[in-house]
C-alpha cells in the first residue's frame, strides 16, 4: 500500500494534539486509541523509508577472540 507524506504529517499533528480523528486527502479515519495512531505512524514511517531506498539500521555486536 502506498502511503503519502501528507497522511504521515496529518497523523503526527493529530497525535501531538491528542486527536484520534484525522482527515487528509478527502479521507477521514478515526483511531481507537493513541497507541493505535502511533502504531500507524511507525508503520508508515517504515514504509516510506523502505520505499526511499534508505537502508534500515541493523543492530548487532562484534565479537573478538584472542589466540
Amino acid at each position: 500500500m502506498a502511503y503519502s507524506q501528507t497522511e504521515l504529517d496529518a497523523l503526527k499533528a493529530a497525535y501531538a494534539q491528542g486527536i484520534l480523528r484525522i482527515t487528509y486527502e478527502g479521507k477521514t479515519v478515526e483511531y481507537g486509541s493513541a497507541d493505535d495512531l502511533l502504531r500507524r505512524i511507525r508503520t508508515i514511517e517504515g514504509e516510506i523509508e523502505s520505499a526511499g531506498g534508505k537502508p534500515r539500521p541493523v543492530a548487532g555486536f562484534a565479537a573478538f577472540r584472542r589466540n
